[in-house]
């Protein structure tokens, strides 16, 4: 680039310096960038030459007589070429850029490459050699001069701790020399996920709790797993380790649940050992090792009681009585048990009198034994079919009481109590008066009813004596012969 300052001349040999040689200019740029004194032949530069924006003028001189205006000599035809200055900084035409590299790359693996120009003269010095550097992220990035890639320089980012890095690049143009001009750009690097962290269940062991009551397909519980990584890297596959926990219970996977489903009841409490995983290992690049991608937890179901209406022995009895027995006849027994005691003692017989509407039955209800009331005839009705009812009883007498038990020297008492499947527990400091154990009760309770069909047949006795359906009358003639029939009659 040149200055107004700067000037060059033209001269002719025709000029004897008397004043009467003319000099003339024509061509690019004449009067407003290049003006010339008629006089000497000198071309004085009127502004700056900026080279990027024109490198070169095409000028036509020309030496005349002032006199007769004719040409001294033909004219002649020239080129004023604009010198290079390093005036332009390198610039990135294409920023800012964004790249993406794996977590846990290896150190030199490429990121990106950035590109700067410079608009000044490549053939002239060095104005326009580049050399790149950088100005931040040096620490963990590296940038070759010559070509600007970008590339790691630590094999050990990990996404789950920063997972975006801003690097700050610069190019500096006369070879990176003093008193090159320079230019910035910025690489965001983002990190891409790699499967490298395990799943991890939030607690080692958990437990839950199903009534003994619950039918399979019933949610028992859930558990939640969490693992740092993204998409695909983050899918959890949970499974029952054990043969026995995988046949009472199901697992099945919802986002990072594992969500435990009932097959069947089996014992009072039940533990399983459930296990975390991912669908695949993958090579950990920091410490060349495969690491175990699943994690392990233990649950432990209990089964909790749940009050069951008493279970008779047969769902329908049949049962006999002979015909004309006298009050009071024994017909049979039912037999029921309390299933969460395999007792019978708390069990209350009944008969349902909407099935025995004229009260030819009753029940021994502590024992469940069935006895006629009445006599009965089979010839009126062969088949009586009534409904027994079986009741648990509150707790009685000694029962009841052993389920107070004191503790220590003063009057404090534990009580616990079955109810609802399972158990609540008062743990109070009161005074109690023990009654005579016949006396502690507790009310039946309706809810905890079941029902039995008793089929009872009346059987039959020889109670009737043989009756002509009617009366007949006959004659014998008197010459019958013996053993000739004259009539026939029917008995009843």
């Amino acid at each position: 680039t040149g200055t107004a300052a700067k000037h060059f001349g033209l001269h002719t040999d025709m000029d004897r310096g008397d004043g009467r040689t003319k000099y003339m200019l024509e061509g690019e740029g004449v009067g407003s960038v290049f003006v010339i004194d008629g006089n000497t032949g000198n071309i004085h530069v009127t502004k700056a030459l900026d080279r990027e924006e024109k490198d070169e003028y095409r000028l036509t001189a020309t030496a005349t007589d002032r006199e007769t205006g004719r040409a001294l000599e033909p004219s002649s035809e020239f080129i004023i070429r604009v010198q290079d200055i390093n005036d332009n900084p390198p610039i990135f035409p294409d920023e800012p850029y964004v790249a993406v590299v794996p977590e846990m790359a290896n150190i030199g693996t490429s990121i990106t490459r950035v590109t700067a120009t410079d608009a000044d003269d490549p053939t002239y010095g060095n104005s326009a050699r580049l050399v790149y550097g950088i100005l931040q992220g040096q620490d963990l990035f590296s940038v070759d001069p010559q070509t600007g890639i970008l590339r790691t320089a630590v094999p050990d980012m990990d996404r789950e701790t920063q997972d975006e890095y801003l690097v700050v690049l610069q190019a500096k143009d006369m070879g990176g020399h003093l008193g090159g001009l320079t230019g910035t750009t910025t690489v965001t690097v983002k990190l891409s996920d790699v499967n490298d962290n395990p799943p991890h269940f939030r607690r080692s062991a958990w437990s839950f709790s199903v009534s003994e009551l619950a039918a399979p397909g019933v949610e028992v519980g859930r558990l939640t797993a969490t693992d740092p990584d993204l998409g695909e890297n983050a899918q959890l596959e949970f499974t029952i380790l054990d043969a026995e926990g995988a046949d009472i219970f199901n697992v099945t996977s919802r986002a990072r649940e594992a969500v435990i489903v009932l097959n069947k009841v089996s014992g009072d409490a039940d533990a399983c050992t459930l296990n975390a995983r991912e669908a695949a290992e993958v090579y950990h690049g920091k410490t060349g090792t495969k690491r175990p991608f699943k994690d392990q937890a233990t649950v432990r179901v209990m089964i909790l009681n749940a009050d069951e209406p008493p279970r008779f022995s047969q769902a329908v009895y049949h049962l006999d009585v002979s015909e004309n027995c006298p009050p009071v006849c024994a017909v049979g027994r039912v037999h029921a048990v309390d299933p969460d005691t395999g007792q019978s003692s708390n069990i209350r017989y009944s008969i349902d009198p909407q099935s025995d509407p004229e009260a030819l039955f009753r029940i021994a209800s502590d024992k469940g034994f069935i006895s006629a009331v009445v006599e009965l005839d089979r010839e009126q009705e062969q088949w009586h079919n009534i409904s027994v009812i079986a009741t648990q009883r509150g707790m009685t007498d000694r029962t009841a009481a052993g389920h107070l038990e004191r503790r220590g020297d003063t009057d404090s008492y534990f009580t616990q109590w079955r109810a609802n499947g399972g158990f609540f527990c008062n743990n109070l400091n009161i005074s109690v008066h023990f009654p005579p154990p016949s006396l502690v009760s507790l009310p039946d309770n309706p809810n905890l009813v079941s029902r039995a069909v008793v089929a009872i047949e009346t059987l039959d006795q020889n109670d009737n004596a043989p009756e002509l359906d009617r009366q007949y009358a006959t004659s014998v003639c008197d010459s019958s012969a013996p053993g000739q029939v004259c009539s026939c009659s029917a008995l009843a």
